[in-house]
């Protein structure tokens, strides 16, 4: 795994205690937390533009983002026009959303896969590759 990569993460309340152990885990790379900071409870929208707009500027190779369900994370990313947020609860769907769609956001969901899961599927995401191809023409379709 190419160790220059720039990660952007962050997540709400019920995303917390991951975030805290993913970034231990990802010490060796380049990366910013933009929390919460707390187990406190907060609203998923105030971490999730922040990490996408750093991870649309360019300014971040990729970004995590942990909530509950992970689907409140991925819908407030998804808005972002350069954003390609997916929802991973197994390793094979962070592969395919890095090979087929080019995700450039994993979004993890806490409450319903292990810290070990969570960190599989974090490698797998970082790892892969896009494949390109047929997969860039509908990629390049998804934007409004």
């Amino acid at each position: 795994m190419n160790k220059d990569l720039k990660i952007a993460i962050g997540g709400d309340h019920a995303g917390f205690s991951y975030k805290q152990a993913l970034l231990e885990y990802l010490k060796d790379f380049e990366i910013k937390d933009f929390g919460t900071y707390s187990p406190e409870s907060t609203d998923y929208p105030d971490f999730a533009h922040p990490v996408a707009s750093a991870v649309e500027s360019g300014e971040y190779n990729f970004g995590i983002l942990i909530c509950g369900s992970a689907n409140g994370v991925a819908i407030t990313a998804n808005k972002h026009q350069g954003i390609r947020a997916a929802i991973c609860w197994l390793e094979e769907l962070a592969s395919l959303a890095r090979r087929h769609n080019n995700a450039n956001i994993v979004c993890i969901p806490e409450r319903f896969i292990s810290l070990d899961d969570a960190k599989k599927i974090v490698d797998t995401f970082l790892s892969t590759e896009f494949e390109g191809g047929r997969h860039a023409n509908r990629v390049n379709k998804i934007s409004c």
